[in-house]
């Protein structure tokens, strides 16, 4: 099995990156998440991946970090009618802390407003995923800094995940809130503690 790749990034767009290793160029389908952290094309780049085979096609499938992949592969594998188009596109609109917490506090409104996803959908993800979250090990998206807080066991504190959860006591729709935050950290970098990403998410 293919768990990773590291080479030459040719082209990127939000979905698709192609890797050029060894004279070979392979297309990866990757979520929005993963796409805002690529570098430059002509840059070095690793993504950690998973294949998906079918009777047809050999499908590779990257991410930023082992957490995300094997998140995307703990849905595909776990949730019934969680395909991999679809467990790309939740991924797509919500960064991993925060797409973890919402299964475990079981935000299913919130989780329902991802394109292509339902509110039985969402109850799925709830239902079959909450006792599985933290399982894959999984991390934050951010540099140095980040430590765990005193909440839930297994519960992700982070400055990205606090500064969603400030955004969010605001008014301000979960994964509205995750995509400014997420944009804010892309700018500031990941060493942007709390504070900062969230006087950059209210600046626009």
């Amino acid at each position: 099995m293919i768990t990773s790749i590291q080479g030459l990034l040719t082209e990127a767009t939000p979905l698709r990156a192609v890797v050029e290793l060894n004279g070979f160029g392979y297309e990866v389908n990757i979520p929005v998440t993963t796409a805002e952290k690529l570098p430059s094309p002509g840059a070095q780049v690793k993504l950690h991946t998973l294949v998906i085979y079918r009777e047809d096609s050999q499908t590779l499938y990257g991410f930023a970090t082992p957490p995300e992949r094997d998140f995307f592969r703990l849905m595909i594998e776990t949730v019934s009618g969680v395909g991999p188009k679809l467990a790309l596109t939740i991924m797509s609109r919500m960064s991993l802390p925060v797409l973890e917490a919402s299964i475990r506090n079981g935000d299913v409104a919130g989780l329902s407003k991802c394109p292509g996803i339902g509110k039985k959908t969402a109850e799925r993800l709830v239902i079959e995923l909450r006792a599985k979250v933290g399982a894959t090990g999984a991390s934050p998206i951010v540099g140095p800094g980040s430590a765990a807080g005193d909440g839930e066991p297994g519960e992700l504190h982070t400055p990205l995940r606090d500064a969603v959860m400030a955004l969010t006591a605001l008014g301000y729709k979960p994964a509205d809130a995750d995509a400014l935050v997420r944009r804010a950290q892309i700018a500031l970098g990941a060493a942007a503690t709390t504070e900062q990403l969230i006087k950059r998410s209210l600046a626009g």
